[in-house]
């Protein structure tokens, strides 16, 4: 485990082995320092892009640093261990780990593929699996929990939800409402964050919807070999009364691909809440809201709980006071671990990333969550990357971290 406090001017990080002594060591970053380093290393991953060409280079130099500052001073009490649970205090809960370099290497020249001069960048991940813990506490919580039936069906899935009658009808004409980021020509679609236009509050018929997440949904689904016309809901079916009728304790894994909202995010809203189906689309009463305290009700028996929806993660941005109250209630209502993301994610590098780690789980009962991640992370860092569906030509390499990144795993790393 590797524990860290951040105070004015000083950071203390603890790295507390399975066995043998603890290592400790007190780094010259305050409160101030780390909250501008990960401000500026997460401009390249949360950038105000037109192109993928706009995307700022990753500051390498800067990664390494916070690297060098924190963990490698303590590295006697982690280094031997294949997967680390990070509790991440202050700024450092906004920056996942797996992406810092642990050499000092300066990126090489961008030649051919996009993006693929990343690829023999030493980040943590290529060496560690890393999962995050809401507390110190919390590890002896989760591991507490008894084992799940092995009769558990594998998958329930809720996404691409449809928020007003104007998205129903455009969806029955088949138009399309994903944002676009075009590259070299090629249309990349990033997941909208609802956007208020500089309103306090909005109204539900006002989130932007989410299409491509229907198709996120349905490949999970088959990774796993779940019953797609039972345990898929997407559309006007991912609803409030779809979520609260189903035995979700039934299940290994939930998923929500939808937009996780804050107090005040909606007008009337009071508590963090997931965004489903409005009612008057899905023809069920209710609010299309699953509240914080609604999930805190919910029976489950998760492995995992997915949101893999615009910034559910802790970070910047009003994303990370989401997670916080909709981590705690998922962890209360039986989650074992959650798998949330950092920031908004592009929707094929997203696909091929959740549907190849629950790929490897289903394919290896002794493989752990933390693993599997990591995995997953270098065989999408690795691939061919982005095909051109128009000309069937590669256009860029997923080795950026944009795309290998946003994905955080909260909770027990373990099966």
């Amino acid at each position: 485990m590797i524990a860290t406090f951040v105070s004015v001017d000083r950071t203390f990080v603890w790295a507390v082995p399975t066995s043998g002594s603890i290592a400790f060591a007190a780094a010259s970053l305050g409160r101030r320092d780390l909250s501008t380093a990960v401000t500026t290393l997460r401009k390249a991953l949360e950038p105000n892009a037109r192109t993928a060409g706009d995307i700022p280079a990753f500051d390498l130099a800067l990664g390494h640093r916070l690297y060098a500052a924190l963990l490698e001073p303590v590295a006697s009490g982690w280094q031997g261990a294949e997967t680390l649970l990070v509790v991440g205090h202050g700024p450092l809960g906004h920056l996942p780990f797996a992406l810092l370099p642990t050499k000092a290497v300066p990126l090489g020249r961008a030649e051919g593929l996009l993006f693929a001069n990343y690829r023999k960048v030493p980040w943590l991940a290529r060496t560690h699996a890393v999962a995050v813990l809401p507390s110190v506490t919390s590890l002896a919580t989760l591991r507490a929990l008894p084992a799940g039936d092995p009769a558990r069906r594998p998958f329930i899935g809720f996404g691409d939800p449809w928020f007003s009658q104007e998205q129903a009808e455009r969806a029955a004409r088949r138009e399309s409402t994903a944002v676009a980021l075009a590259t070299r020509g090629v249309p990349i679609a990033l997941r909208s964050s609802p956007r208020m236009d500089g309103a306090d509050s909005t109204q539900l018929s006002m989130l932007p919807r989410l299409p491509e997440t229907a198709d996120e949904i349905k490949s999970i689904a088959l990774a796993m070999r779940a019953d797609l016309t039972r345990d898929v809901f997407v559309g006007p079916a991912a609803n409030e009364k779809s979520v609260k009728t189903a035995d979700l304790s039934g299940y290994r894994v939930l998923a929500f691909a939808t937009h996780g909202l804050v107090p005040g995010e909606l007008d009337g809203l009071t508590q963090p809440a997931l965004a489903l189906s409005a009612p008057d689309v899905a023809s069920v009463d209710g609010d299309a809201l699953l509240t914080m305290e609604e999930i805190l009700g919910l029976r489950l028996n998760a492995d995992w709980v997915v949101l893999s929806a615009c910034k559910t993660a802790s970070g910047s941005g009003t994303g990370s006071e989401a997670i916080s109250g909709l981590g705690r209630a998922f962890f209360y209502a039986g989650a074992r671990a959650l798998l949330v993301s950092n920031w908004p994610v592009e929707t094929t590098s997203a696909r091929a990333l959740t549907t190849e780690l629950f790929r490897r789980q289903m394919a290896d009962a002794a493989l752990s969550r933390a693993q599997a991640l990591r995995q997953t992370i270098t065989w999408l860092m690795d691939g061919e990357g982005y095909t051109d569906p128009h000309t069937n030509k590669l256009a860029f390499s997923y080795a950026h971290p944009i795309f290998w990144a946003p994905f955080t795993l909260v909770g027990d790393g373990g099966r």
